[in-house]
């Protein structure tokens, strides 16, 4: 499925952002929030009806095809945040000329949803959140040490690399920061082999990204992650203010066995948020199963015009 639109867009900070347009251009406009952060947008033209839906897809800032690269150690990360992921939405949304468009994410990318709709709830029409993560220091606790009871031997690994620090989120930060890419990308390395082993018990899927190579594009991701996380991926609270979100109809599909992202933040987000409708896939870990695909279709169904 080839776009029928695409283009880079000036959003200020020396940064341009890679985006395009597919399915019906007068379809039901919605948005792709693809994960990571810095992770590759793949799996955006299955997602939605192309038949039924205006799809914008775009790269986040540093990655895919926005420039400047994270891959090259001259990009600013400072200018790098959830606020100006929110503000780029905005422009996007402006330039493509959309009043409300619906939010589709997966990952980061339904922590990157429920930001952007608490702070414009009149810009989105419904949301379907795949993977539910609010990135709160709770759940980033849990990911980058807490499920280490289950990966004891992989943690000493993951842990060491960073030369034991109490943060070790912060301490691959500023390896990432290395001018050595040699040192950034051993220390991508290290982080995607304790990513894939948090992921390694799920019957269904495969890593994203391999522990025995390290592109601009692992290095990119790696680099903005761990950019994100140790700063509690710029956001307050979103699990307060869930009530911002009252009047947006949502769909929620988590897996009951995912390891990265326990269900009980998609079931709190529920339960705060009364126009959401949240299934759990009992066969499902983060990377999915074909009854969880199915859930994400039924979800699809119900929002197509």
């Amino acid at each position: 499925m080839e776009p029928y639109d695409h283009g880079m867009l000036d959003v200020g900070d020396g940064n341009q952002i890679y985006w395009e347009t597919v399915g019906d251009p007068g379809g039901k406009p919605a948005v792709f929030l693809h994960g990571g952060p810095g992770g590759p947008a793949k799996g955006a033209r299955k997602s939605l009806d192309a038949a039924k839906f205006r799809i914008v897809i775009f790269h986040q800032r540093g990655c895919g095809q926005s420039t400047p690269h994270a891959s090259d150690p001259a990009a600013d990360m400072g200018v790098n945040t959830t606020e100006h992921l929110i503000a780029d939405m905005e422009q996007l949304r402006e330039h493509l000329g959309i009043e409300k468009w619906l939010l589709y994410g997966g990952s980061w990318g339904t922590t990157l949803a429920v930001a952007y709709a608490q702070r414009h709830p009149g810009r989105v029409s419904e949301m379907i959140l795949i993977a539910v993560t609010l990135s709160s220091q709770r759940e980033l606790d849990w990911l980058y040490k807490g499920v280490s009871r289950f990966f004891p031997e992989a943690w000493a690994r993951f842990s060491a690399h960073a030369g034991g620090a109490p943060d070790v989120v912060r301490a691959y930060a500023e390896l990432m920061e290395s001018p050595d890419r040699g040192v950034r990308e051993q220390a991508a390395l290290e982080w995607c082999r304790w990513e894939d082993t948090v992921l390694s018990l799920e019957n269904f899927g495969k890593p994203d990204v391999f522990a025995d190579r390290a592109s601009d594009e692992v290095i990119a991701l790696v680099r903005i992650i761990a950019h994100y996380y140790s700063h509690g991926g710029f956001v307050d609270d979103l699990l307060s203010g869930a009530g911002k979100l009252a009047g947006i109809p949502a769909a929620l599909i988590h897996g009951r066995r995912d390891m990265s992202c326990p269900a009980d933040t998609a079931y709190a987000l529920a339960q705060a948020w009364p126009d959401a409708e949240l299934t759990l896939v009992d066969d499902s870990g983060h990377k999915g199963s074909p009854a969880f695909g199915e859930a994400i279709g039924a979800a699809v169904r119900r929002f197509s015009p």
